[in-house]
């Protein structure tokens, strides 16, 4: 099954969603813009042809919005904990963040961290990473980010980011793939929702950057990323990268918690392993990186 192909089915139930999810009680939820999200951007300011229907730049490539949410008891003077979500096709920040459930599970999960979800091609079938791809961009989103909880009073003034953690789903690989591979921000987890289609080597190559890196890919049978999934974890072989393969029904708290590369297949749907059940809430719960509320 080819990329393009594949990444057709991500959030082809949520197609046409705008309305802003509910509240979230214990949650404080906002947007702010950020002049270092993926668009606008040169690649894409003829907008983005696929199938044969034009993604205009004004309706797809043009939205600089960025979904901040963070535990209204949220502990972060000297610094403060950043799990990043990168949407995939045919979404935008607000529909992932209700479709998937991700601001519930984020809550529920009661980590001393805040959640974000930066926007990149708003509903439409393409996972380029615009300026997120370049150098330097993804650093200066976090600064901006920052700066953002700061003028809502969330952290102290003087608060610098601490551990880093990427999630995403379906066409979210490639723009993950290019922040590690720039490599100007301690990232030390990565999870993947169906999410290996291509760019392997660098995920691989920053497993072998540092041994604190963790890496996780759920893969489905009918999500596209079956096959790359077993040629990674072929590649991990030769380069002698311990990984752990599971099936999703025998994959436990401590599993996530103490391995450090984890394959599962689940016979679940593309767009059910994130929130059905809450795999989203099982990782963030036993990373290593985060910590609770107190």
């Amino acid at each position: 099954m080819t990329i393009r192909f594949a990444l057709i089915f991500t959030a082809l139930f949520i197609i046409g969603i705008r309305s802003s999810f509910a509240q979230e009680p214990g949650a404080v939820i906002f947007h702010i813009t950020s002049s270092h999200t993926a668009f606008p951007d040169t690649g894409r300011a003829k907008g983005h042809i696929y199938a044969k229907v034009l993604y205009t730049e004004a309706e797809h490539y043009h939205d600089s919005t960025v979904l901040i949410i963070a535990p209204k008891k949220l502990d972060a003077k000297k610094t403060v904990d950043l799990v990043f979500w990168f949407h995939g096709w045919r979404n935008h920040v607000d529909s992932a963040a209700s479709f998937y459930q991700l601001t519930r599970q984020f809550i529920a999960s009661h980590e001393n961290a805040v959640l974000i979800l930066p926007e990149t091609a708003r509903d439409a079938p393409d996972g380029y990473g615009g300026k997120l791809e370049n150098e330097g961009v993804f650093k200066a989103l976090v600064a901006d980010v920052l700066n953002g909880m700061k003028a809502q009073k969330l952290i102290g003034k003087d608060c610098q980011p601490g551990h880093i953690l990427l999630g995403g789903h379906s066409g979210a690989y490639r723009v993950i793939a290019h922040i590690l591979q720039n490599g100007q921000m301690p990232v030390g987890q990565v999870m993947l929702f169906d999410a290996l289609y291509a760019n392997t080597a660098q995920f691989i190559n920053w497993l072998k950057a540092d041994t604190a890196h963790r890496f996780s890919q759920i893969y489905t049978d009918h999500g596209g990323t079956v096959d790359e999934s077993h040629n990674m974890i072929k590649l991990l072989a030769q380069e002698h990268l311990p990984y752990t393969e599971t099936e999703e029904i025998d994959l436990t708290p401590q599993m996530v918690k103490n391995e450090r590369i984890l394959f599962i297949h689940s016979l679940h749907e593309h767009n059910d392993i994130i929130c059905n059940p809450d795999n989203f809430q099982l990782f963030l719960e036993n990373s290593p990186f985060l910590k609770k509320i107190r």
